[in-house]
């Protein structure tokens, strides 16, 4: 529906208030902001917005409810979600993940050990599409490291995570792309390419710092780096596929055959686990599935009791530029992470208004994916309520607040980010 033929109204966002005060207010009152599954907040801001459309009967409102759901972009994007998970579970019971990042270590040369973290964790999450799995599968690492060199654990860690974030922000797979390009509805190879040379920058200034900052140490690491590099093939064949512009669910659905075939021949995974694996991956996917068929209902209620269009008068009456709108739509993934702490969760609700943003202002919609994408993982990786840093320092025994002075790849991200608006560029005609 077109926000110009809906009247503005700012009470129509009370049910995202609703969500944002419940998750934060019991993260607060708790002190823990996982307390509060967001599934269950959203569920309690859908009933909110149904009980605030007023003048429909209630079968009225649920297929305006339904009719969001049913949108090509959300139905595409969760069946993505599902395909992602099974290939994750796939790959990662064939032994994919510790062959990855044994081949990275094996070939790490010892006067570059922080920086080798960086890189390796780059190559993983890119290749794992998820920042949770490189750094739970990196950290221990992270801790040998920091033992053996005498650097700070909290520059290893910090590394570990900058790395997760870059994949996190860039992979094919990660479920923050997926929900950015199909919100936008951009291809994925048109995204990555345009936001891998804006990131590029902070990549290539991170391992700068890190030389400046460990170089002249040494280490032996004493563990057991066997890996198999056919277990590693299932990875670089979703990164090329996925890059040469083949259908994401073909992309998919062939690397996970892929993973099992090799995991069969290599003896890593039994016959009789093929199945409990796909599902255990596709199960790990239900969580974010439902809370973007949830948001996606919220956002049509949302949409028809004029939020939308409020949001885009308060915008239009602020922003007049094309640099503006950019600028508009990194303010609002910014903000949405901060408050949900989540940053696919963030960009599937700021999603459709940087949509209609783009749209106005004629942004290229690989450019709005890439800024969503890219500052919802700005925050994620430096919010120390996240996930990210949550689970890094509970791992290390560190506090979120002892690794955030290192995490120079997620700042200079934002610089690169801010740079790439500010700087002149030709506009191509949508």
């Amino acid at each position: 529906m077109n926000e110009s033929n809906i009247r503005a109204n700012g009470w129509a966002l009370l049910p995202i208030l609703v969500f944002l005060i419940l998750f934060l207010g019991t993260g607060i009152i708790l002190n823990d902001f996982y307390t509060m599954p967001a599934v269950v907040g959203f569920l309690i801001a859908l009933i909110a917005a149904f009980l605030q459309t007023k003048g429909k009967t209630f079968n009225e409102k649920l297929s305006i409810a339904a009719k969001g759901i049913g949108d090509d972009n959300i139905v595409t994007m969760c069946l993505i979600f599902l395909s992602a998970g099974a290939f994750s579970g796939a790959v990662s019971a064939a032994g994919g993940v510790d062959s990855t990042v044994n081949l990275g270590l094996s070939l790490l040369p010892p006067g570059v050990a922080v920086i080798g973290l960086f890189i390796i964790g780059c190559f993983v999450s890119l290749s794992m599409g998820t920042s949770m799995g490189t750094i739970a599968a990196l950290a221990p690492i992270a801790v040998g490291i920091s033992e053996k060199t005498g650097f700070e654990l909290a520059v290893c860690i910090g590394a570990v995570v900058g790395g997760a974030m870059f994949g996190d922000n860039l992979s094919m797979i990660s479920d923050t792309t997926i929900a950015a390009v199909r919100t936008q509805g951009c291809d994925m190879k048109d995204k990555f390419k345009r936001n891998f040379f804006i990131v590029l920058p902070a990549a290539i200034a991170t391992v700068i710092i890190l030389f400046i900052l460990t170089s002249g140490k040494q280490f032996t690491l004493d563990q057991n780096l066997d890996y198999n590099i056919f277990q590693v093939i299932p990875y670089i064949l979703v990164l090329v596929t996925a890059l040469i512009g083949i259908n994401v669910f073909v992309v998919l659905i062939s690397g996970t055959v892929l993973s099992v075939i090799v995991g069969l021949l290599t003896g890593s995974l039994p016959p009789s686990e093929i199945f409990t694996s796909i599902g255990s991956g596709v199960t790990g996917m239900y969580d974010i599935t439902v809370i973007s068929m949830l948001v996606a209902a919220i956002s049509a209620l949302v949409r028809e009791n004029g939020g939308f269009a409020f949001i885009l008068e308060k915008i239009h009456n602020r922003v007049h530029t094309y640099r503006g709108a950019e600028f508009g739509i990194t303010a609002l993934i910014s903000l949405v992470d901060a408050a949900t702490a989540n940053n696919t969760v963030a960009i599937v609700i700021a999603g459709p208004i940087a949509k209609e943003i783009s749209d106005d202002y004629h942004i290229e919609t690989s450019r709005s994916a890439s800024l969503l994408d890219m500052f919802a993982s700005v925050f994620q990786g430096i919010i120390p309520y996240g996930a990210q840093l949550l689970s890094a320092a509970t791992l290390t025994g560190l506090t979120p607040f002892d690794i955030m002075p290192y995490l120079f790849y997620p700042y200079l991200m934002a610089v690169c980010g801010i740079v790439s608006i500010l700087l002149p560029r030709r506009r191509k005609t949508r």
